[in-house]
This record gives C-alpha cells, structure tokens and sequence, in this order.
C-alpha cells in the first residue's frame, strides 16, 4: 500500500538520517502519515473523493500530503494569537477561542477593523479561508446585506474551528507583471540553514588546530634527538634516535603542549590513534623525565613517526615546511560557504520580511571589512546568490533566464501571481479586487487531493466567499485580452524553457484559468496517473486529439505516430458515467493503439493503464497543438522548432547515457526519455528539421546498439517511411515509446 510504503520511508529517514534537520523533518511526515492510515482504517477518510474529510464542505484547505492523501487536519485551522485574543470582552460568545474571535469580527468594532483594512490594504491572506470575513465586511459596507447574511450562514458552522480572518499588515504581493519564488524572509531562512559540510570541517580542523599542535609535538621530540634528524631513503629509516638528549626546558614544554591538547581533545575530534600524531602523543604522556619508561620498540616507533613527516613535510623550522603551513593556513583562512552565506542573509535584513527583492545589485558585491573583516574583498559566490534570486522580483522570462524558475512546476507556482491580477481586473472596486486576487493566489497555493471517478478539483469559484461577490464581476475587454496575452508568453515561455518535458499538471490548471478569463474555451487535458487511471476520458480528451488530427495532419508528427485522418463529427460512443460525459470512442482507440506496447502476457494494471494514458497523450499531443493553433504559436515555432526539438532530443539521448540506480528510475528515466522524443518530434513538425535530424543521426552511434533503432525509427519515417502494426520499419526502425507491459526494447541501454 502506497501510504504504508511512505510511513515506512519517513521513519527511515527519521532514524538513520545524518542532518538533524532531516530528521525532524521526517518525523513531522512520520505523525503526517500515521494520521492518514488512522482516518482510513477508522473510516474518518475517504480517499479519492472531492469531500475526503467527513462533515467537512469540498472547500476546505485540507492537509495532503505526498501523492494527494489528507491527514483531515485543517490548513486554516490554529489558535488564535495572544493580540487576537486580548481584544475579546470577558463575556465574548462562542464556545472556542477561535470562534469567539470570529464573532467578534461580526460585531461592529471587529467589522470596523477589517474594513479600515479592506480601505488601507494592510491585510495578507496566507489560506483562502482567510479573506471571508473582508468579504463579508465588504458585502455590508456596499449594501448587500442578503449576501452577507447568506455567506455568514455557511460558514457559521466552522467558525469554532477555522480563521476566517487576514493577517494584519501591508499585503506583500508583488504588483504587475513580476513575480517571485520566495519573500526575502523565506529565502534568508534558506542561506541561515546552511552548514559546514562535515568533510570541510574536519579539513579546517586540522589546518587550524591540529597542525600546529603536530608541528610542535614533532619539536619537542626532535629536540631529543641525538645526531641528524631521523629520515626515510628508499623506505629505510635513518639518522639519528630520539630519547637521547633532554633538553632543560624540556619538561616544561612537554607539560605545556599536553594541557593544550587536553583543550583541544574536549573541544575538537581525536586525531586516528595509529597515525603519527597519535603514536607520538601517547608517547609523550608516558614519557616523564626520561626515556625509561619508554620501550626500545616504542622509541623505535617514535623514530619511525618522526622520519616519516619529516620526509613527507620538512623538519621543524625548515623552509619546506613552512611553505606548506603558509599555503594551508591561506586555506584554513578562507570563509566558508556557510560563513558567507550567512553575511548574504544578513544584507537581505534591510528590506521588507513579507515582500522580494527589486534588484539583486544591492546585495551581490563583494563582502566588505564591516561585514567580516577576515574576508574583506571576497566575492559573493554565484551559487549563494542565486538562492537569495528566488527572493527577486522581476518578469517571468527574466527569472527563467536566470534559473529561478526551473521547471514547469516552478513556472506554475509563480505564475497565479499574474493570473491573480488579470481575474481581479474584472472587478471595478479596487478594494475587493485586491481581496479577490489575494484570495486566488493563496487558493492556488492548496494541493491537489488524489481523486477518483473522473472528479475533479475544487474550483475556484466553489468557495462559498468567492461565489458571493461572483455578481459583481464584468467581462472586461482589456483583462480578456490581457489574460490571452499572458497565456500566449506563458506558453512560449514554458516550451522555449523546458522543451523537453510535457506540461505539468498545476501549469495545466494555471492555463485553465487563463483560458477561461481570455474566453477562449480550449479543451486542455491533464496528466492522469496510472494507478488510479478508470478507464476511461471524458469528453474533452476527444476534443483535444480532433483538434491535434487537424491541426498536425500530413506533418512528422501525424505520420510517426499514425494519428487519425479525422474524427467523426458525432460522438455516437458516448455515456455519462460519475456525472460526466465521457468519449468512449477515444478511450477504445487507446486501448487498440496500446497493443504495440504490450509485450508481456500478464501484464500488471499499473502497466496496461501506463500504455493506455500514453496514447491518449500522443492522440491529444497534451495541448500542444490545442495551445498553437488557438495563440497563433506556428510562426513562432517556424522560428524556433529546430532549437526546441534539438534540445528535447539532446535531453533525452543524455538521460539514456545516464546510469540509473534501480528499476524503477529506471522505468521513469525511459518514459520521460520518451516523452522528450515525442516533444522533439512535435517541434520539428513545424519547421525544416533535416539539420537537426543529420546531427541526430552522427550522435546515433555513441548511444550503442539499443537506442539506435529509436533514431533509425524517427529517420525512415522522415524519410518516408512507415511504422507497421509491431511498430518497426523496413529497417529496423523502432517506434519509441515509454510505457510496455513488460521488457522494453531499449531498457538494455538503462543499466
């Protein structure tokens, strides 16, 4: 069971986890994981359901944790603050403290407060439930008292529980087109939680305490020595022995050195006990005045540990040596990451906790003498830099172009900040579009439950405070236009930047709400996991793969994987089934298209179902062909489709040189290796890709004798050729796809 496998994996990591901070982590998933198995087994949770929490509305912020499982705990659910609660009368209604605080925003001082921060701006909604008392407030102030009466009703019954009111202060949220990752107080606690790496910090250890201790415990014994300075030649030791000559300040010196090592042994690791420094300290402790309580093998050893890092570093004093000191104590010198890391953080003091950086100059120059006078003149390492960037704020396509945004999930989680300033425009008042885009961008901030018989997400609109100021909202020309701007940049921005990978599932929903406010009505489908695929597509999958047999007819694309000429006008195989419309027609294409990947005769579901989802992938083309036709994206990629589609391919030939650790990376090595050809191959579609294809095939031979039928595959069709019902060529040829039932032709070329 997957939930038991993960509480398996958390107590692991809570146990045998070196980084404490690993391991507090990890017991933080371990009680997460235990609530989750607890509500299932007593049957308090039902997972795969829109209402998994019983007595619980659709609409509230549930914690989910890995792979959409909820704990039942409420994301708004915390005790009030003393400053909460210190403005309440003795004899203030409600039978929790957070209830009581909540009717007390009902009363007319509370209803004062939150529309002076309505008026003002200085209110942060972290949680979505956070903002329904502003809109109640709102409601009231504007005159609609039925709507505000309506909204109280239903969240009455949850006021004992959850906070339905902001944070008070100035909003954060950055204004127009820029956006961030992170707050200056996020990305500051990030440089704060770095450390010395263990292996860096024993080396300066040495350099700082223990080479100096060593330099004078092979003094003090040298200083014993009658004759020359023992030394190694070809091996053999000679010169001189110690424990012969005693000098008179001797004793006091070795008396010295031993309370200084016993200072730095409480505070510091011990040395290896059968390294020279070791053998030459325990000596030194059973040495008293003379070398009688030493053995003639012991001396031995002495002489031995004394010749061996006198030929290896110089002998005390000797230039030899000192170089080599001067060049260490230069490293030892040296601050740390840890320690510069901590000077960034304390620069990104001077702005606001809650809000981004403008610019990156004020923070990026080297450290001053002020700061930390030892590293005077150092430069601020780049890679220090770039995690205080994720507190930057600035246009999507500047922060892309500087690895901020490195993904299509990080893409969507930055991009709401956007969306939620384009559905706000709608609103004419500025004091609820405020409110409104406030209330999205936390809203989208929610994680997305794991679900079952084709439901879907809780929308937007579901909760009960949005839907109540859902009248006073206008079609406004310039946020529609607006919104189809920014869809049409988000998605060159994403394809441009991440060619190789399909779009994730929370860019998909962002697009939804782009999609929806431009007008434009775009059937837009989302990735379906394999384990709880139900065998079936709602109707918007066979309108995605109409609109990519259209729209890719004739092309690369349509000939390698054989999309259909046309569907049918009428949906003559459709049913409803859970409510919904589904395409049953597309769904039976899936499955007869998927026998070219079944390869094992008891094929497991997971597998069949991987087989089936991919096909409903490669007949939609995920929303590339929608997403092009509809923003007018062909001239674009006229332009650029010979630079995407060599780097999906360049992609996925690195990912197949790459060695993998087990099988199951291995298996998702060669889907998203797959899924990155199928990219490639979209993009040249659209272009003259011969340069790309003979560059291609020159690479073919440094991939061995496995992959290459993906690349003779891909050639002949170019050339004209076609895949058969196995999915081969005349040639050898083989169709590349990342899902089989059981061994996969080019899994050899993982191992």
């Amino acid at each position: 069971m997957y939930a038991t496998g993960r509480l398996q994996h958390a107590l692991e990591r809570a146990l045998v986890a070196d980084d404490v901070a690993v391991r507090r982590r990890a017991a933080v998933r371990v009680d997460a994981w235990r609530t989750v198995l607890e509500g299932m087994a007593s049957g308090k949770l039902t997972i795969g359901s829109r209402t998994p929490v019983a007595d619980t509305p659709a609409w509230v912020t549930l914690e989910v944790v890995t792979g959409g499982f909820v704990t039942g705990r409420y994301v708004a659910e915390s005790p009030p603050g003393a400053e909460e609660l210190a403005r309440l009368p003795v004899n203030a209604p409600g039978e929790t403290d957070r209830e009581r605080v909540n009717l007390w925003y009902l009363g007319d001082e509370g209803l004062a407060e939150l529309g002076q921060a309505l008026r003002t701006g200085r209110c942060r909604v972290d949680v979505p439930e956070e903002s329904a008392l502003l809109v109640v407030a709102w409601l009231l102030e504007n005159g609609h008292f039925a709507a505000a009466l309506d909204l109280v009703a239903e969240l009455r019954p949850l006021m004992h529980r959850l906070r339905f009111t902001p944070t008070f202060g100035p909003s954060s949220a950055p204004a127009g087109a820029v956006v961030r990752r992170q707050s200056v107080d996020e990305a500051r606690a990030q440089l704060r939680q770095a450390t010395v790496p263990p292996r860096i910090a024993a080396m300066r250890e040495t350099l700082q305490v223990w080479n100096p201790l060593h330099d004078r415990l092979v003094s003090l014994w040298c200083d014993t020595v009658d004759g020359d300075l023992p030394e190694l030649i070809s091996g053999v030791v000679n010169g001189g022995w110690p424990c012969r000559v005693w000098p008179d300040d001797w004793m006091e010196r070795r008396s010295q050195w031993l309370d200084d090592y016993a200072t730095a042994a409480e505070l510091h690791h011990a040395r290896h006990p059968k390294s020279n420094f070791a053998r030459l300290q325990a000596a030194l402790e059973r040495c008293p005045v003379d070398s009688s309580a030493l053995t003639g093998r012991e001396v031995g050893w002495i002489r031995r540990a004394l010749a061996n890092t006198i030929s290896a570093h110089g002998a005390p004093g000797s230039e030899a040596r000192a170089t080599l000191r001067t060049a260490q104590n230069e490293v030892a010198a040296r601050p740390t990451y840890a320690t510069l890391a901590h000077v960034l953080s304390t620069r990104l003091d001077r702005f606001p906790r809650d809000g981004g950086l403008p610019a990156l100059d004020p923070i990026a120059g080297a450290v001053d003498g002020a700061e930390l006078p030892a590293a005077a003149g150092v430069a601020m390492p780049p890679h220090l830099l770039a995690k205080a960037a994720r507190a930057l704020e600035a246009p999507i396509g500047e922060l892309v172009d500087r690895g901020v945004i490195g993904s299509g999930e990080v893409l969507a989680e930055v991009l709401p900040q956007v969306t939620s300033q384009l559905l706000a425009a709608n609103i004419a008042d500025p004091v609820l579009a405020s409110v409104y885009a406030q209330t999205y961008a936390a809203f989208r901030r929610r994680r997305s439950l794991l679900l079952l018989n084709l439901e879907h997400q809780v929308r937007f609109d579901e909760l009960p405070w949005v839907a109540a100021v859902a009248p006073y909202r206008d079609r406004s020309q310039k946020a529609t236009r607006a919104a189809a701007q920014t869809l049409r940049e988000t998605t060159a921005v994403a394809l441009g930047a991440f060619p190789q990978t399909i779009l994730p599932n929370p860019l998909v929903r962002e697009f939804h709400a782009l999609v929806s406010q431009a007008g434009l009505g775009l059937p837009l489908v989302e990735e379906v996991a394999a384990d709880i695929f139900m065998g079936t597509f709602t109707a918007k999958w066979r309108e995605a793969a109409s609109v990519a047999s259209r729209v890719l007819s004739g092309t690369l694309y349509a000939r390698y994987y054989d999309l259909p000429a046309a569907w049918p006008a009428a949906e003559q195989r459709s049913r409803i089934r859970w409510r919904k419309l589904t395409a049953d027609d597309f769904a039976e294409l899936c499955r007869r298209r998927a026998q070219e990947a079944h390869t094992s005769q008891t094929p497991g579901y997971v597998a069949q179902n991987g087989t089936v989802l991919e096909q409903s992938q490669i007949l939609t083309s995920h929303n590339l062909a929608v997403l092009v036709e509809a923003l007018d994206l062909t001239d674009w990629l006229r332009e650029v489709g010979p630079e995407l589609a060599d780097r999906a391919f360049s992609w996925a030939i690195q990912r197949q040189t790459q060695p993998v650790s087990t099988w199951i990376s291995g298996l998702q090595g060669l889907k998203n290796t797959a899924y990155a050809w199928r990219q490639g191959i979209f993009f040249l579609s659209y272009c003259d890709g011969a340069d790309v294809l003979a560059k291609l095939e020159e690479r073919a031979g440094v991939l061995g004798p496995r992959f290459a039928p993906a690349v003779t595959g891909l050639l002949d069709v170019a050339a004209g050729d076609r895949f058969d019902a196995h999915g081969r060529t005349g040639r050898g040829g083989r169709r590349l796809l990342g899902w089989t039932t059981g061994p996969h032709w080019c899994s050899a070329s993982l191992h």
